[in-house]
């Protein structure tokens, strides 16, 4: 005998996202507005001031990569609770979110492609707003210089991969169309939460994040999957942290 499956009704997925976004990615976004508002509120340019990822926890190496480690595992439990979320109401997410290896050569040839299409123009935008006074300097990765560094700062660029691919486009995108929202609304949703939480850069960061949304809300509504997404953000996100841990600071005072 097969189970029929099981379709919440408006106000319980309502519910259901708000919780999943305040636990995750929704959460990530008020704290970037009040970060936004601090840095705009400081008495200097935002151009003047700094935006830091993948800070130390501790001067002890360590306790440092234990704190780090620890950070990535737990950034991560929000993607499991949308997974479960879906697979309760009987969503093959294989299927729905497109979460299989199945197909490695679509996924690593459009993650590239996507990656170099939005890498490229997104440098130069994030250049152009700090020149405008409309982005705090970006600093990728501030890493103290350990062994470990560079192995943590992939692993981090592939958890805000799965992070922000599986819960801002699959689970949302999903869950918005099962409510009978409009196409449009749907990937403004999912456009305008991913560069939300991208605010606390500045203003330049959000268009250029909100872009990139728009082009990955489209392309998995095409597509079916978010495994190319997956890895065109782990691309983007690698070249961005290790790239700045490992260059000379004399070659990165444009940032």
């Amino acid at each position: 005998m097969t189970l029929d499956r099981v379709v919440p009704g408006r106000r319980v997925l309502t519910v259901e996202i708000v919780i999943v976004l305040l636990l995750s990615l929704g959460q990530s976004a008020i704290y970037a507005v009040v970060s936004l508002i601090a840095k705009l509120t400081a008495g200097k340019p935002l151009s003047q001031q700094a935006a830091v990822l993948n800070a130390s926890q501790s001067p002890r190496p360590y306790l440092d990569l234990t704190y780090q480690l620890l950070g990535i595992i737990f950034d991560l439990v929000p993607v499991a609770l949308a997974l479960y979320l879906l697979m309760r109401d009987r969503i093959n997410v294989r299927q729905t979110l497109g979460l299989t290896a199945s197909r490695p050569g679509f996924d690593v040839g459009w993650g590239a492609l996507l990656a170099a299409c939005i890498g490229i123009p997104g440098l130069l935008l994030v250049y152009v707003a700090q020149l405008l006074g409309l982005n705090a300097r970006i600093i990728p990765a501030a890493l103290n210089p350990v062994w470990w560094a560079v192995p943590v700062l992939i692993l981090s660029a592939i958890q805000n991969a799965i992070l922000e691919e599986v819960i801002v486009v699959g689970y949302l995108i999903t869950r918005l169309k099962s409510m009978s929202l409009p196409l449009g609304w749907i990937v403004v949703a999912s456009a305008v939460l991913r560069g939300s939480y991208h605010l606390y850069q500045g203003f330049g960061a959000f268009v250029g994040n909100a872009v990139m949304g728009v082009v990955f809300a489209l392309f998995f509504l095409r597509f079916k999957r978010v495994m190319p997404l997956i890895v065109a953000h782990s691309l983007l996100d690698i070249t961005a942290f290790v790239g700045y841990q490992l260059l000379p600071h004399s070659w990165l005072t444009w940032i």
